[in-house]
């Protein structure tokens, strides 16, 4: 539906599908992705300038909007230490330990402009299948005898949303480095171990992402280079490929 009308309607109007359920959402590699009421769901179509700094960039969009979904929490006053994190490239996560949702882009240029489809998921108020975000909460008012209030699905779409306008806004007007620091915060790897080429490979350490959104390691003895997930479908970091 919205593949179908995002090239009718006006360039400044925006666009969005809201599901409260999925029973054939579209997830990495063609997999069909199942979604219980409780989860957030959303597809939102924004157009990008091609001579822009994210339209130079578009591998970035996937990491703004990661981060995008978990300030849409930990902005707001009083949820600041809820653990939810982000994992690179695509995944939203509870510490390192447990997926609670993802992010999926499609692009397409037309002239001079990216219309890029981004479709989110992330658990709210379901604990099953893994954990959600209320879940989360209710753990850390246990831990820390506080009485933040449980989420709702709809706010934190809108904050989404919302949040990520900003972050664009901000990257095109100081590109990768205005938004970095803030996703450094929230992402799970710092210094982080990985194996290159295989199984067996040489070991690196991961250090960041360069200007184009591709994860940074450095592997000793060879200084730092970014590298490109190999492809398997279950853990995009299980090993990576140094491109030639």
């Amino acid at each position: 539906l919205i593949g179908r009308l995002m090239f009718e309607l006006p360039e400044e109007m925006g666009l969005i599908a809201i599901a409260v359920r999925q029973t054939q959402g579209k997830g990495r590699g063609g997999n069909v992705w199942l979604s219980p009421v409780g989860c957030a769901l959303s597809t939102l179509h924004i157009a990008i300038p091609l001579h822009s700094n994210l339209g130079q960039r578009i591998p970035f969009i996937q990491h703004l909007v990661s981060l995008a979904v978990v300030e849409s929490v930990r902005s707001i006053p009083g949820y600041e230490d809820v653990d939810l994190r982000v994992k690179w490239p695509n995944d939203i996560y509870y510490s390192d330990l447990m997926k609670l949702g993802g992010v999926l882009v499609n692009s397409t240029l037309i002239e001079t402009t990216f219309h890029i489809l981004i479709g989110f998921g992330f658990n709210v108020n379901n604990s099953n299948p893994t954990i959600c975000i209320n879940d989360l909460i209710a753990k850390f008012n246990k831990e820390e005898g506080t009485k933040l209030k449980p989420l709702t699905a709809d706010c934190l779409i809108a904050r989404t949303v919302t949040v990520l306008e900003r972050l664009i806004d901000i990257f095109q007007e100081k590109g990768p480095n205005g938004v970095l620091p803030r996703y450094y915060k929230y992402w799970i790897h710092t210094g982080k171990q990985v194996r290159l080429h295989n199984e067996e490979g040489p070991i690196a350490w991961i250090v960041g992402i360069d200007d184009y959104g591709f994860l940074q390691v450095h592997e000793e003895g060879k200084g730092v280079e970014s590298v490109h997930p190999d492809g398997n479908s279950f853990d995009m970091l299980r090993n990576l490929i140094v491109p030639k």
